[in-house]
């Protein structure tokens, strides 16, 4: 049994490393796509069947979207924002549970030693993919604050020198901008892989009994991470329309 922190490449294209948590994400997207096609192909006043499902989806994210923000306008533009990350979020945790992934790969010599590299780790189990979305909620949020008040009263929340006090606020405004990529990345990073390394531990121990109720546990796990960052980012996205006056 090997662990690695890091994404193992699998196959090169050039100068091009794909990794298995490449193959896994291309996988969820190709997945989300042939979902979103059948889902819409005939499309019914009435929806029955997977549009039914897919619909009910999409009216609770646009439900909790408008429980967060209760500027319908401002809503509208950040839900389908809001919408792909739950949705690529909850499909990459659950991806990473399905039987296979993980536990078929090949063979390959490191430092002396045979280990199996698994074809296929979910996406989010990549701190590079979870760094990345923690990347994308901190830069929309400030896209976000500019539109909705202009950049000088949005830039005043960091650079403010009406005041010692007002200036030390805007520095640590700043500050934790910057923090929110750590905090957002790793802790959807440690949920998932942490999950991860538990049902392959469990599984080498006794493969068919003790890891399946920690598998129905990390279905839920995955659903609730997928949440909270979605959650999150729905409260820094309303936060950023506001001045430190109506804070």
């Amino acid at each position: 049994m090997h662990i690695s922190i890091a994404a193992n490449p699998v196959l090169s294209l050039g100068p091009v490393h794909i990794t298995n948590s490449m193959l896994a994400t291309l996988s969820v997207l190709i997945i989300l796509w042939l979902t979103s096609l059948f889902a819409t192909r005939k499309m019914e006043l009435v929806p029955t069947g997977l549009q039914n499902v897919t619909e009910l989806g999409i009216e609770k994210l646009i439900g909790l979207t408008n429980s967060v923000i209760h500027d319908k306008k401002y809503a509208e533009k950040v839900f389908p924002l809001i919408a792909t990350f739950f949705i690529f979020i909850l499909f990459n945790n659950w991806f990473g549970l399905v039987p296979g992934v993980g536990s078929i790969g090949f063979n390959e010599v490191i430092e002396g030693k045979e280990v199996m590299i698994p074809l296929l780790r979910a996406g989010t189990a990549d701190l590079n993919t979870t760094i990345a979305l923690g990347i994308i909620v901190v830069v929309m949020t400030q896209v976000f604050g500019i539109a909705a008040i202009g950049v000088f009263r949005y830039g005043k929340k960091f650079i403010n020198f009406s005041n010692p006090i007002n200036f030390f606020v805007g520095l640590i405004e700043l500050a934790s901008e910057l923090v929110r990529i750590i905090s957002f990345s790793f802790r959807l990073f440690g949920n998932v892989f942490a999950g991860e390394v538990l049902l392959i531990v469990l599984g080498s121990i006794a493969p068919y009994i003790i890891p399946l109720p920690f598998y129905f546990m990390e279905l839920f796990v995955g659903f609730i991470q997928a949440l909270v960052f979605t959650m999150l980012a729905l409260v820094f996205f309303s936060m950023a329309t506001m001045t430190h006056d109506a804070h």
